[in-house]
C-alpha cells in the first residue's frame, strides 16, 4: 500500500513541478506571473532538482534528477527519471537500462522502472563533481538507442 501512495505522490510531484522547472532552467527565474511565495518554492526547487531534455535518434529524452526525500530512495540519494517522447507524444519502452558513471570513474548499471510516463530508479549522486548519466532504451519497432547528459552535483557528503 505504501508503495502505491509514494508512486501517486511521485507522479503527482512530477505533474505539477516538471513545467515550472523547466521553464525556471530555461530562463534563468521562475516565471514572472508567479506570486512571491510560488517563485520561492520553484526557486528552492530549481536549485534542489536538475532537468535537461535531449535528443536522441530524434526521440525528446528528458532527464530530471531529485534528491531523494525518506522514504522514497529507490536505492540511492538521488532518484534519476527519464521521459522519452517522439512527436508530442509518450512513448512505451520496451525496455530501458541506465548507467551512472561517477566522478571518480566508477560506475553502476540499473534498469529503469516504470513510474507514469517516466522510468526511474536511485543512485548516489551526492558526491561532487560530474556524474554521466547514460541510458540505452529499446522503442516498440524493436530499435535500440543511446545517449545521455552530464549531471553536476557540488553537495559535499
Amino acid at each position: 500500500m505504501r508503495a502505491i501512495f509514494n508512486t501517486v505522490a511521485i507522479a503527482g510531484m512530477l505533474l505539477l513541478f516538471s513545467p515550472t522547472l523547466q521553464a525556471a532552467e530555461t530562463a534563468g527565474h521562475p516565471a514572472a506571473n508567479h506570486d512571491s511565495m510560488a517563485m520561492n518554492m520553484t526557486s528552492g526547487m530549481a536549485q534542489a532538482a536538475f532537468m535537461k531534455q535531449e535528443t536522441i535518434d530524434g526521440y525528446a529524452v528528458t532527464f530530471h534528477v531529485m534528491k531523494s526525500t525518506p522514504g522514497m530512495e529507490h536505492g540511492g540519494s538521488h532518484n534519476l527519471m527519464v521521459k522519452v517522447e517522439k512527436d508530442g507524444s509518450v512513448q512505451v519502452l520496451e525496455k530501458i537500462m541506465s548507467k551512472v558513471i561517477w566522478p571518480d570513474g566508477k560506475s553502476q548499471q540499473k534498469p529503469l522502472f516504470k513510474m507514469g510516463d517516466w522510468y526511474m530508479n536511485g543512485y548516489d549522486l551526492g558526491s561532487p563533481g560530474k556524474h554521466q548519466l547514460i541510458i540505452l532504451f529499446k522503442t516498440a519497432d524493436g530499435t535500440k538507442h543511446h545517449g545521455g547528459v552530464y549531471f553536476e552535483s557540488s553537495e559535499t557528503k
